[in-house]
C-alpha cells in the first residue's frame, strides 16, 4: 500500500492523515524556529506540513536514494515559507551530530530497513536533552504468524512491531514520560470523527490517478506486477479491517538529561513485557497538553 501511495503523482498524507500530525505538533510542543527532524520522510508530505504550519527549521532522512532525491528537490523548490532540506541515508545512521534537534519524527517506515533499537537509538541521539521524540508506527494487534507477517509487511512497505518492544527500545536510551495513542480505535476527543487509517487503493485514489499509478507499477514490474498488486490489495486490505491484527500507534516521549546505556532500565533490571505495560500506562502525561488546537486549514 505505501508503495503505491509513493508512486502517485498526488502527495499524499501517510496512515492517520494531517489530524495525527496535529497532534504530535501540540504533544511534541512544536514552536517555530524549532529545529524538527523527520527521519524516513518519505515524499516530505508530512516534513512540509510541520514547516508550513509551525515555521519550524525542517530536515528530513529517507534511506531510499530516488524518493530522498525527489523529496530534496521538492523541498528546494517549495514556497519559501515551506522550504526544508533532506538528504540520503541510513535511519540508523543519520548524518547529523549529536544533540542537535528539539523534535524528532520517526515515520512508518523507520524500522523497514533497521532494527528497532538502533533505529531509535539514532533518533534519540541527535535530540537534544529534553527534546521530544515523535513515533509513528504500524503494531501487531493480535498474535500473527510469521508468513503472515512477512506478506503483511511486503505489502504495507513497512514492518510492524509488538506495541512492548517499541516502548522497551525507547525506555532504554532515556525516554521518558511516555505518551501513547492508538489511531485505530473508537472515536476519541483527540478525533471526533473516526477516519480509516488504512483506506483502500481504490478510496485513495481517483479513476485517473489509479490508472497513473497502474502505468507506473506496469513499466517496473510489467503485467505480472499490475495482477499481483491488485490481488494483492484485495487480500490484505480485508485482512487488515475484518481481522483487526494490525494497528497504527503514536508514541510521544521526552529525551531525559542524560539517558542510560542502551539495554539499561531505570531500576537496573530488564522489565517484564507485562511490568512494561503497566509503567507505560502509568506513566505521567501531566506536561503534555491534551487536545490539538483547532485546524487551521
Amino acid at each position: 500500500m505505501l508503495d503505491l501511495v509513493r508512486l502517485s503523482s498526488r502527495p499524499l498524507f501517510p496512515p492517520g492523515g494531517r489530524d495525527l500530525y496535529r497532534q504530535i505538533a501540540v504533544l511534541a510542543d512544536v514552536k517555530p524556529g524549532d529545529e524538527l527532524l523527520v527521519v524516513a520522510c518519505g515524499t516530505g508530505v508530512t516534513l512540509e506540513y510541520f514547516v508550513r504550519e509551525y515555521a519550524v527549521q525542517g530536515y528530513g532522512v529517507e534511506p531510499d536514494p530516488d524518493l530522498a532525491k525527489a523529496t530534496e528537490q521538492w523541498g528546494r523548490e517549495a514556497d519559501p515559507r515551506s522550504r526544508f532540506q533532506v538528504q540520503q541515508a541510513p535511519v540508523d545512521d543519520l548524518p547529523y551530530r549529536d544533540g542537535m534537534f528539539d523534535v524528532v519524527v520517526g515515520e512508518i517506515g523507520l524500522t523497514t530497513s533497521a532494527a528497532p533499537e538502533d533505529a531509535i537509538a539514532e533518533l534519540v541521539r541527535v535530540a537534544k536533552p529534553g527534546a521530544r521524540i515523535a513515533l509513528v508506527q504500524l503494531v501487531w494487534k493480535a498474535p500473527v504468524e510469521p508468513e503472515r507477517q512477512e506478506a503483511l509487511s511486503r505489502h504495507l512497505g513497512a514492518k510492524p512491531h509488538m506495541l512492548v518492544e517499541i516502548k522497551r527500545a525507547l525506555r532504554a536510551v532515556g525516554i521518558e514520560r511516555l505518551h501513547v495513542e492508538a489511531w485505530t480505535d473508537e472515536e476519541t476527543a483527540f478525533r471526533p470523527a473516526l477516519k480509516k487509517p488504512f483506506p483502500d487503493f481504490a478510496e485513495l485514489f481517483s479513476l485517473p490517478e489509479k490508472l497513473g499509478i497502474l502505468r507506473r507499477v506496469w513499466g517496473r514490474w510489467g503485467w505480472h506486477g499490475v495482477r499481483t498488486a491488485i490481488g494483492r490489495e484485495v487480500t490484505i486490505h480485508r485482512l487488515l479491517t475484518r481481522e483487526r491484527i494490525l494497528g497504527l500507534d503514536m508514541i510521544v516521549g521526552r529525551k531525559s538529561g542524560e539517558a542510560p546505556e542502551v539495554g539499561d532500565t531505570a531500576d537496573g533490571g530488564e522489565a517484564s513485557e507485562e511490568g512494561e505495560e503497566s509503567a507505560g500506562e502509568d506513566e505521567t502525561t501531566a506536561e503534555l497538553p491534551l487536545f490539538a488546537p483547532p485546524n487551521r486549514s
